[in-house]
């Protein structure tokens, strides 16, 4: 399994809204509203980078409110 952070930057006020939306993607374990430069941190897990790839393009980026988003694999040192 592959798990990665998505740090996400939203349009203001939107924060909340998109933390709970992407709570309900299959394959993100979880997302929370951060102060600092990025608005939004989603925990991901998914089989491989393919998938990983479609989450973040094709599910995540997808949702109303983001701006966008940066993609930082966990690595296992």
């Amino acid at each position: 399994m592959l798990d990665a952070y998505v740090l996400i930057q939203t349009r203001t006020g939107n924060q909340a809204p998109v933390a709970q939306e992407l709570a309900q993607i299959p394959g993100v374990v979880g997302a929370v509203v951060v102060a600092g430069p990025y608005d939004v941190v989603a925990r991901v897990t998914t089989p491989d980078l393919n998938r990983l790839g479609e989450l973040v393009v094709g599910h995540i980026q997808a949702v109303d409110g983001i701006v966008r988003t940066l993609t930082c694999p966990i690595l296992r040192l």
